[in-house]
This record gives C-alpha cells, structure tokens and sequence, in this order.
C-alpha cells in the first residue's frame, strides 16, 4: 500500500467563515498517484473544523449561523475565563476535525455537491494547516 501525506495552508479573514479547500485535496490526491483508496483531510488545530458540503452562498451562511446557534460565543463557558473561544473549541469537538473521502481512479471520489470545506471558528488567522493523507494502491 502506498501512503502519500501533503500539507498546505489557508488563511482566514473573519472570525467565523467557511473557505472552501476541494481544488488544493484533488490536486494533492493526484500528485499521489493513488488509483483506488481513502483520503484523510485533517486540521491540527482545536478551532477549525473540516466538513464536506454543497459551496452554496446561502447554505455557507445558514453552516455558520446554525454553528453559532448550537455553540454560541459568551455563553458562560469555564474556557472563556482563560480564553474567549470555547465556542470554537466546543464545535471541533461535536462537528469534527478531519474527513476520509474514497478516492476512486486517481480522483477524490464526491458527491455531485460536495466540496471540502474547513470552517474557522476562531479567526481571523494567517495560517491554518491542512493536512492531507492519501492512502491505497
């Protein structure tokens, strides 16, 4: 089994926003040469979250504000006493931090309106990784 593992960076521009990564995996899943297997999309940071979903204006918007409605900020939470974000901390936890696509002939195997997106939860930020682990024959 192969195993190929490439990073890249985003930057982000609001303290809430979704930024659309597709066309960065697809073209990392082809520079890995994988035909047939799985991809890992992962973002080692604990207020970022990777999901895949229709990149609709409309449906963007209405991801972020169902995201603030279940974790809203100032909502009393012990880690803002630290630190004012665990409403970013809270939606890593409970949406996710990582997405396994099949990739199937070479190609990043998606729904007809599926696109990657990693959502900020706590921007804006110069850098955030990506990291994505191709894996099969």
């Amino acid at each position: 089994m192969k195993v190929y593992v490439e990073e890249f960076h985003v930057s982000t521009k609001s303290r809430e926003e979704v930024v659309v990564i597709t066309a960065q995996v697809e073209r990392i899943v082809e520079r890995s040469g994988v035909k047939n297997g799985l991809a890992l999309i992962y973002v080692p940071h604990a207020t970022a979250v990777v999901t895949a979903n229709e990149n609709e204006p409309r449906l963007k918007e209405d991801i972020l504000n169902k995201v603030r409605a279940l974790f809203p900020r100032g909502a009393g939470y012990r880690h803002d006493e630290i630190d004012d974000n665990a409403n970013a901390h809270l939606a890593n936890v409970f949406l996710g931090f990582h997405v396994v696509m099949p990739v199937v002939n070479g190609r990043l195997r998606r729904g007809t309106w599926q696109d990657v997106m990693l959502i900020e939860m706590d921007g804006p930020r110069a850098r955030r990784d990506v990291v994505v682990v191709v894996m099969g024959e």
